[in-house]
């Protein structure tokens, strides 16, 4: 499979392998949109996720309805420069999330150069940007996950679990994979303020991830009593649409002052 090798970072890794030689380009155009995370400890934005979208602002749906085993590797490339090229000239000072495909990862230290050069292009900080995958796509090689996510994490990315609750492996995933950042899947938290099976769920699974991981974030997230329970749980970190819908090649706002009031009031703080 390997052609030839070279040095980087004192590590030999292949110059080019069949998978990436031979896939296909994709021969669509893609453009970015972002929603924010907020950090509700401060009441400012944490970051934004880049969510892959058509050129003309078609759904992520439609976009993928053109990625196939051949051009995966391709596409997943593609997606990581346009989510870095567009954040820097949208001037995102906060962490950056990029959806990427394991499956589509051969070679942890060879698919992350053009990850490193194009950050390298646009002075975009490593450690600003933040690597999900989500739980969603079944892992075919646990172990090759392992091996990205600890390769990501050694050259000064954060990791997560996107969607988690509602894919492949659930808990078991965490025992092998050490994330910095767990993402809970909206149908974990769908109108948890009238759902008591819910909240005892939620309240467990705080409990199981404040000590194993830098952040927990809550997605999809709706209502103004879905997000004051999960407030008063002790959860901090959300994203969805009662915070602002995905902006297509622009970082929507957040109005933090509405937030604030709304959380203080005390009808939220009634057990």
């Amino acid at each position: 499979m390997l052609h030839a090798a070279i040095a980087i970072e004192d590590k030999i890794v292949p110059k080019e392998c069949e998978m990436c030689k031979d896939g296909k380009k994709i021969d669509f155009e893609i453009a970015m949109a972002f929603q924010p995370i907020v950090n509700l400890r401060t009441f400012d934005y944490y970051g934004y996720e880049a969510l892959v979208r058509g050129s003309k602002g078609e759904s992520a749906g439609e976009v993928f309805k053109h990625v196939n085993d051949e051009n995966r590797y391709h596409f997943d490339q593609s997606c990581r420069t346009k989510a870095i090229e567009t954040a820097t000239s949208l001037n995102l000072e906060h962490f950056l999330s990029i959806n990427f495909m394991p499956n589509a990862v051969y070679e942890p230290a060879r698919c992350i150069q053009s990850t490193l050069k194009v950050a390298k292009k646009y002075a975009f900080p490593l450690d600003k940007i933040v690597f999900e995958f989500t739980e969603t796509e079944e892992i075919l090689d646990k172990s090759h996950l392992v091996g990205i996510v600890e390769d990501y994490q050694k050259r000064g990315f954060m990791t997560a679990i996107d969607d988690f609750g509602a894919g492949y492996s659930g808990i078991g995933l965490l025992c092998d994979v050490s994330v910095d950042i767990v993402k809970l899947d909206r149908e974990l938290i769908k109108n948890i303020n009238s759902d008591p099976r819910r909240q005892r769920i939620m309240r467990s699974i705080y409990d199981l991830l404040e000590p194993l991981v830098k952040r927990i974030v809550i997605e999809g997230v709706e209502t103004e009593d879905e997000l004051a329970c999960l407030y008063r749980m002790g959860y901090r970190y959300f994203q969805g649409y009662l915070f602002a819908k995905p902006g297509f090649e622009t970082l929507p706002k957040v109005d933090f002052a509405k937030l604030r009031n709304l959380l203080g009031e005390k009808r939220y703080y009634k057990k």
